[in-house]
């Protein structure tokens, strides 16, 4: 089953008084481009994370992001009283000594150097790495899911757009033996027409070698057969379970091709028509295996 580029994962969880939140966003690109947008302290698993995910996915432009918000309580600073208790013990004889307009808050002495420390983020990683990477697959897991069922509207259309390409060929290949015969007929009534009035004898065998030449110059059964065995292969690829994005688009260019070929050796308005209808197919199903993994 065809699987769509474009999709998008998410997952929540909490650990350790750590509450991650991960999303996965992927849009079309020829190749797998990864882009991670981590907190800080998860900077060094990068390369680890960018790994994974290559592991996992195809093709197509793909932005991991991971947002980290700690509880009050992994969030708040730790006191040094050791430190603050030093810097009073030096500020009290400054106090005591009659230094006028001297007044020192709280405030002031716990944004001195040493005194509030933050929280210890090595820790918090380590404690919560396990957690973090179960969400970061369960993203993959999400993101893959949904390309499953935007691939699955892909493929439909597609097909139906295979169904409209065979209508129109065969449209075109019952049409194809008739215009011979059209061109034949109207090749004898212009001939007897101009004969008539120059009052002259056609040799037939002259007027057959150059309906044989037309009907080699405009046969189209090679291109009929070649465009049927295109949407053959084109459905039988659709059904592999591997990335087929760019064989799809290489068949689609086949079958245009073919179409054109067609348009041009016909020589016949019906088959035009025809064929404008089956290249209107055509170029939606080269539109949309842009899309395909």
């Amino acid at each position: 089953m065809l699987q769509s580029m474009t999709g998008f994962g998410a997952a929540q969880g909490h650990c350790d008084g750590v509450d991650y939140s991960v999303e996965m966003r992927a849009v079309n690109h020829r190749y797998l481009k990864v882009s991670v947008k981590l907190p800080d302290i998860w900077a060094s698993a990068e390369a680890d994370i960018e790994k994974l995910m290559r592991d996992k996915l195809q093709r197509g432009s793909i932005g991991l992001s991971v947002r980290m918000r700690l509880s009050d309580e992994k969030a708040a600073y730790t006191v040094n009283g050791e430190a603050l208790k030093k810097y009073i013990d030096q500020i009290t004889p400054i106090r005591t000594s009659g230094a006028d307009g001297l007044t020192v808050d709280l405030a002031t002495l716990m944004s001195l150097p040493g005194v509030c420390t933050p929280p210890r983020m090595d820790d918090l990683k380590e404690q919560t790495s396990t957690e973090l990477m179960a969400l970061i697959a369960q993203a993959m897991d999400n993101l893959t899911e949904m390309r499953n069922r935007e691939g699955k509207a892909v493929q439909d259309d597609l097909m139906a757009q295979c169904d409209q390409v065979e209508v129109s060929l065969k449209l075109v290949g019952e049409r194809s033996p008739l215009v011979v015969k059209d061109y034949h007929k109207r090749l004898c009534e212009r001939v007897e027409a101009l004969m008539g009035a120059a009052r002259l004898d056609l040799d037939q065998e002259h007027l057959a070698r150059e309906v044989a030449v037309f009907a080699d110059r405009c046969d189209i059964n090679e291109e009929i057969s070649r465009q049927t065995g295109h949407i053959d292969q084109f459905r039988e690829t659709c059904q592999s379970d591997e990335p087929v994005g760019r064989k799809l688009d290489f068949i689609a260019q086949e079958m245009l091709r073919e179409a054109n070929t067609i348009a041009s050796k016909a020589n016949d308005s019906e088959i035009a028509r025809a064929v404008v209808d089956m290249k209107t197919a055509v170029d939606r199903i080269k539109e949309q295996v842009q899309n395909v993994l």
